[in-house]
């Protein structure tokens, strides 16, 4: 049903919930993984074109690149995985990959903000849900947890 799981990451400690649920239903139907890192490049605008703005999308490119590094450390044993880095707006990013690479499925976290908080700082897995052509799956995740580095996901059987 599905050969190709999109899973966007950010790098953040509930990577390893999100990460959980994709590698069960990649194992079950024999699905490649797609991780995918988004630089927000948006939320840099307003810093000056200069030397500064290249050290801080080097920075985010490297941040990029360890959350990759986890996503293969934590699943590439049970499923193969597909590294992939854009830059833009996430959901934006995270659509366009989908349709681009022909995803079957996205798989991401999503942090339950509700209200206020989820009106000033939008909602990118609720963005992905409205205008992805594939179906999501949305799976909550709790900023509390420890590092994902430490740790590897266990494979619902």
């Amino acid at each position: 049903m599905y050969d190709k799981i999109l899973v966007p990451t950010d790098g953040s400690p509930g990577t390893r919930d999100v990460l959980t649920h994709a590698e069960a239903l990649a194992a079950t139907h024999g699905s490649e993984v797609h991780a995918l890192y988004v630089v927000d490049t948006g939320r840099f605008s307003t810093l000056p074109n200069e030397p500064t703005w290249e050290r801080v999308t080097d920075s985010l490119h490297r941040e990029g690149e360890r959350a990759l590094d986890t996503v293969e450390r934590l699943v590439a044993d049970t499923v193969s995985v597909v590294r992939a880095t854009a830059e833009g707006h996430p959901s934006r990013e995270i659509v366009d990959y989908a349709n681009q690479h022909g995803c079957d499925l996205v798989v991401m976290g999503t942090h339950g903000r509700g209200g206020i908080d989820r009106l000033l700082l939008g909602s990118v897995a609720e963005r992905v849900v409205r205008s992805a052509s594939v179906p999501v799956v949305t799976v909550p995740v709790e900023t509390t947890r420890p590092d994902v580095a430490d740790e590897r996901p266990a494979v619902p059987q």
